[in-house]
């Protein structure tokens, strides 16, 4: 969701209540930043300052070793489903794994079906497998 927020030019507090309780995992960070440098110089400045702002309010959870169990526990479920999943969708559902939280996306099937993940998305919810 932040990702989408940034590209529309949201202001954070558009996309988080302050009774949210959110955090992101680190690679959330660096996608933000790659939408960063490859943005056009009238947009730069706007999507930095995004990103500042979630880096400022938003609790970042780093990959840690039990982030690596739970993101190795998701590649052998996803490798026995054979299905294909992104590698930083993988990291941020191993992280939200490992703190017990639930994924907010935009894109709702990068998420789905993987083991233990609590899911929702444009207000909606799915229960953790």
């Amino acid at each position: 969701m932040l990702i989408d927020a940034d590209r529309a030019g949201a202001a954070l507090d558009e996309v988080i209540d302050d009774e949210d309780d959110v955090a992101i995992a680190a690679i959330t960070v660096a996608e933000l930043l790659v939408g960063v440098a490859l943005s056009d110089s009238t947009h730069r400045t706007l999507r930095q300052r995004f990103v500042d702002d979630v880096s400022a309010i938003v609790p970042i959870l780093n990959y840690d070793s039990t982030v690596a169990s739970s993101h190795a526990d998701l590649l052998v479920a996803t490798r026995r489903q054979g299905r294909q999943r992104g590698a930083h969708d993988l990291i941020i559902a191993a992280t939200a794994l490992a703190a017990q939280r639930v994924v907010v996306s935009a894109d709702p099937s990068a998420f789905q079906d993987l083991p233990g993940i609590s899911l929702r998305w444009h207000g909606h919810s799915s229960p953790q497998a």
